[in-house]
Order: structure tokens, then C-alpha cells, then sequence
């Protein structure tokens, strides 16, 4: 059971080259231990290493190549012959064009809902790297996880293969670094979670932080490109063609209301300096199915909010 308390979290913005007593330093205080049995997860020095059985393994396989897979919202839009519909997204993203990022950050609303067993709904933050991106965020997947919870969830495409967490061939995929929090841990329903993906400035490697921890990161070279083209931040669902569309967030059509809605804040990016930005002028609004799922922006003092959901059909 998780701890309830709601977290007020500055997005950190870039990932400061530490020395190892640096990180065993910072790995100890085990701000994810609560989610344990033991209250401080694995022993400092140690990372998680989740059980896999050959089962899982076969099914993580199977995966590898699925059309199930996550995708950029772009592709629908630019590319809509090699997309099909089985795929929806309800975003903010950022238009189309030659900026580059350096990384993005937000604080996403947690929800579950109701999915069938060959179905996927996931709000999450999405970089574009030339043609690989990186997700993270959450996800209710019934084939990967086995069960209907809501999880924290890593999805890596580069070098050509595609995987969850850190299960990539040829280590593709996330280099997990905490010992007491790792992809694929549930989420409780409707409470912020920071998210944010930087590059870090000295190693050019990206990082991934979860509530303000550094949860992983992948090296530099496993990317053609070095810096993000693109960013999403918002709503993925799939269905097979054969069956109707799951619900996306809170299962309900955005009113601009976050006492209602279900919706991503603290929007930002870091920019081709490593400057952060919080305005987040150059962003546009997109859906693909206006009859199941709706996306708005809104923006607060100091903060742009993505409003997005629906239910599906």
C-alpha cells in the first residue's frame, strides 16, 4: 500500500555528474521504501532485479514486434498510411519543426481505468529522438502485467528494438540505478507523480526521474541522434481493430476543471541550451478520435496544464 502523502516536486533539470559515494549517498535515503515490505527496498549498492519465468519472458518476446507497442502521436498525423487506428492519442506536443530539447517534465494525475485484457491505456511523457523516443509515465496493460493495476511504466525504441523497462536485446532499454524503485511498480489511483526525462549536460546520457529520485537513464550512444526533435505529453490508448476503444484517463471528456478532469500540469522542456522553460509557447493540442477522447490546454500562473480523456468507442 502506498503512502498517501501528496508530493509538491520541483522538476529537476539536469542530472549533476556524481561520484559513487555520491550516489550510495543519495540511493540510501530510500524515499521509495514505503512501497516494500522491509521499508527500505533492496540494500544500498544493489539494484531491483524483478523475477522473470520463462512464461514472462516468452510473453515479453512476443511483445518485442507487437503493434500493441506505444507510439508517437505524429505518426497519425504525418505518416497516417503507416499507422492505422488502432492506436488514439489525446496530447499536448510541441509543433512540429527544427527545435531541439534537451529534456521535459510534468506531474501527471494517476487513474485506472477499465481496460480489457488485450488492451492498453496509458498517460505519459514522450520524447522524440529522430526516429527513436523514449516513454514514461503510467500504464494499465493486462498482457504485460497481469492484472489490471496501474504501473509505473518505461518503453524504449532506439537501435532498432523495442522494449519495456530495462528487458531491451543487446541492453537497449533503461540501466536502472535505485534499489528500491523500478518500472513495472504500481501506482496508487489519483495522486500526482512527478515525471521528467533531461539530458544530462556533462555525459550527454538522458535520465529519468521519478517524484525528484533518479530512477535510471540510458547512455548517449544508444541513440542516433543527441538531443530530442519532438515532445508529447498526454494519452495513448490501443485496441485491436476488432473490438472498441478502452478509456483514457478518468474515463471522462475534459472540461478544463482539475478537480475534475483527469490531466497532466507542470508542463516544461529544457531547451537545446539547457535552459528550462515553463510557457511552453511552441505546443499544439491533438487528438485522433474526437468522439472518444477530447484534449485541452489550459494555463495556470506559472504552469501550462494538458486537460485530456474520454471514454473511448
Amino acid at each position: 500500500m502506498m503512502n498517501h502523502t501528496f508530493f509538491h516536486d520541483k522538476m529537476r533539470m539536469s542530472y549533476p555528474e556524481g561520484s559513487t559515494k555520491h550516489r550510495r549517498e543519495k540511493l540510501s535515503k530510500n524515499h521509495f521504501g514505503h512501497l516494500w515490505e522491509n521499508g527500505v527496498g533492496c540494500p544500498v549498492g544493489t539494484v531491483l532485479i524483478l523475477r522473470v519465468t520463462k512464461t514472462d519472458l516468452l510473453r515479453l518476446k512476443s511483445l518485442g514486434g507487437d503493434s500493441s507497442n506505444p507510439r508517437r502521436s505524429w505518426n497519425n498525423t504525418y505518416e497516417p498510411m503507416l499507422s492505422g487506428n488502432d492506436h488514439h492519442f489525446a496530447v499536448t506536443r510541441t509543433k512540429r519543426g527544427t527545435k531541439l530539447y534537451n529534456g521535459a517534465a510534468m506531474r501527471v494525475a494517476i487513474f485506472t481505468p477499465p481496460v480489457q485484457p488485450n488492451q492498453i491505456s496509458s498517460t505519459r511523457l514522450h520524447i522524440q529522438i529522430g526516429s527513436e523516443f523514449i516513454q514514461a509515465g503510467w500504464t494499465v496493460k493486462p498482457l504485460l502485467y497481469q492484472g489490471v493495476i496501474t504501473r509505473l511504466f518505461v518503453f524504449t525504441n532506439a537501435g532498432g528494438h523495442q522494449c519495456y523497462h530495462s528487458r531491451c536485446p543487446d541492453g537497449a532499454g533503461m540501466i536502472l540505478v535505485r534499489a528500491d524503485m523500478a518500472p513495472g511498480i504500481p501506482f496508487d489511483p489519483q495522486y500526482i507523480k512527478a515525471i521528467d526525462i533531461a539530458i544530462t549536460k556533462v555525459t550527454g546520457n538522458w535520465g529519468l526521474n521519478v517524484l525528484n529520485e533518479e530512477i535510471g537513464f540510458w547512455p548517449s550512444s544508444r541513440f542516433k541522434e543527441s538531443s530530442g526533435t519532438g515532445v508529447e505529453w498526454g494519452g495513448e490508448v490501443y485496441s485491436p481493430l476488432s473490438s472498441p476503444s478502452p478509456p483514457m484517463g478518468n474515463g471522462r471528456f475534459p472540461v478544463g476543471n482539475p478537480h475534475y478532469d483527469s490531466y497532466i500540469r507542470d508542463i516544461s522542456i529544457i531547451d537545446e541550451n539547457y535552459k528550462a522553460d515553463n510557457t511552453v509557447k511552441n505546443t499544439e493540442s491533438y487528438t485522433d478520435n474526437s468522439h472518444g477522447y477530447k484534449v485541452r490546454d489550459s494555463t495556470e500562473t506559472w504552469w501550462k496544464v494538458g486537460h485530456l480523456g474520454g471514454k473511448g468507442g
